[in-house]
């Protein structure tokens, strides 16, 4: 205890030298948490997009996703309301969503248009996509009886290729799922987006009921469910898997996730080259403050080394300051990061689009418990390294070249 006590106060002899230190350890530590913070989220809002976009686990007759339908429907979930029931009984399930899909064309009398379709639970669906949908006209699908005739909503750019807003009346056209042609007159109620200008030409919502009238069919062609937490999928489709025997297969969103690792499996790049770029600045600087410091003071060293004291406790009593310093300057460091990632938090600032898609995303910066007390322990250790290391090489020079050292 007596060395750790005066290590400690030999960090406080020369306050500028510390100060330096601390400050560069710092620095060091928050570009490494920014920069990981940063990656951390924009994996998270990856993640939470596919996984909304498809829910944790889709269930679907075993062929679905093995082979490709002649007819719409031709694989679909015959008994949804069974299926359906058995799901919420797992009590790690939170939502159930069916989705008929289906390609037709959308007409408004002068100019028809491919669109692509899905039939769904719309006030279930909307609250589940949360952010990653927004209204731009018009409201929501309510998914309530009463209406005077069938409703849909339309991505944006489809609305805007055919000249069309909310209240106006469209024609959907459809392959049923016998091989006939089938036809609805339906109202648009709204306009969405789901930033992602290609799906927007494309997309329709319609509900359950009206996609099944359309493709004169009482099935559905996936089953979203919905998890608590991300965390509980793989052990959840196990469990659903079993549950549910072998003619359906259930599939996580990851499997179905394309987007989402081939931007991860370039951000691992990008972030993996500037995070080895940042470990090896903060590696050299520490390294070279901590070589300074011990350096400057070789004088008083050799006068240890006269006055009885063995080279190992002088590694010990250096390997203690550098840790010191460096903890203190890793935890400056965090408080720094943790300042900056509250203030965009609450800044909104956005950052322009990303290639492919129509809408920014905001600037924010996870905040990782684990992934601080790793960079803390990280420059931490790292300063205690390298004082060890230059402290071994100072303690074995001769004790009258020490106290001559200038």
């Amino acid at each position: 205890m007596s060395w750790i006590v005066f290590a400690l106060r030999n960090t406080l002899r020369n306050r500028r030298r510390s100060l330096v230190t601390v400050l560069i350890a710092a620095l060091g530590t928050a570009g490494i948490l920014l920069s990981s913070g940063f990656a951390l989220f924009s994996y998270q809002g990856l993640a939470q997009s596919s996984a909304r976009d498809t829910g944790h686990l889709t269930l679907a007759d075993a062929r679905y996703f093995e082979r490709e339908e002649d007819t719409p429907l031709e694989y679909g979930i015959e008994d949804y309301t069974g299926v359906r029931e058995r799901l919420l009984s797992d009590t790690d399930v939170r939502y159930v969503l069916p989705r008929v899909h289906f390609s037709g064309l959308l007409s408004n009398g002068d100019k028809s248009v491919i669109a692509l379709g899905i039939g769904i639970d719309p006030q279930a669906e909307f609250k589940v996509r949360g952010p990653f949908l927004t209204v731009q006209a018009g409201e929501p699908l309510d998914g309530l009886d009463g209406a005077s005739s069938p409703e849909v909503m339309l991505g944006d750019g489809l609305a805007r290729s055919l000249d069309i807003a909310p209240g106006d009346a469209v024609t959907l056209l459809a392959t049923t799922a016998e091989g006939a042609l089938n036809a609805l007159d339906v109202r648009v109620k709204g306009t969405f987006s789901t930033g992602i200008p290609d799906i927007d030409r494309r997309l329709v919502y319609t509900d359950v009921a009206t996609a099944q009238e359309l493709l004169a069919a009482g099935r559905v062609s996936t089953v979203g469910v919905y998890l608590r937490d991300f965390e509980l999928t793989d052990a959840a489709r196990e469990r659903i898997a079993a549950l549910l025997g072998e003619h359906y297969a259930v599939k996580t969103w990851y499997e179905q996730a394309v987007f989402y690792r081939a931007v991860r499996s370039l951000y691992n790049r990008i972030f993996g080259a500037l995070g080895a770029i940042i470990v090896v600045i903060v590696l050299f600087v520490t390294a070279n403050a901590m070589a300074m410091a011990i350096v400057e003071r070789t004088r008083e060293l050799g006068t240890l080394r006269a006055l009885g004291t063995l080279p190992a406790q002088l590694v010990r009593m250096l390997a203690i300051e550098g840790a010191a310093l460096g903890g203190a300057g890793a935890l400056l460091g965090a408080g720094i990061a943790l300042g900056v990632s509250l203030v965009l938090l609450f800044a909104g600032i956005e950052m322009p689009p990303a290639p492919g898609r129509s809408t920014g995303y905001p600037l924010q910066i996870a905040i990782s418990p684990a992934l601080y007390g790793i960079a803390i322990l990280m420059i931490t250790a790292l300063s205690m390294l390298c004082s060890t290391v230059i402290a071994a090489r100072t303690s074995r020079k001769p004790i009258v070249e020490a106290l001559a050292y200038v």
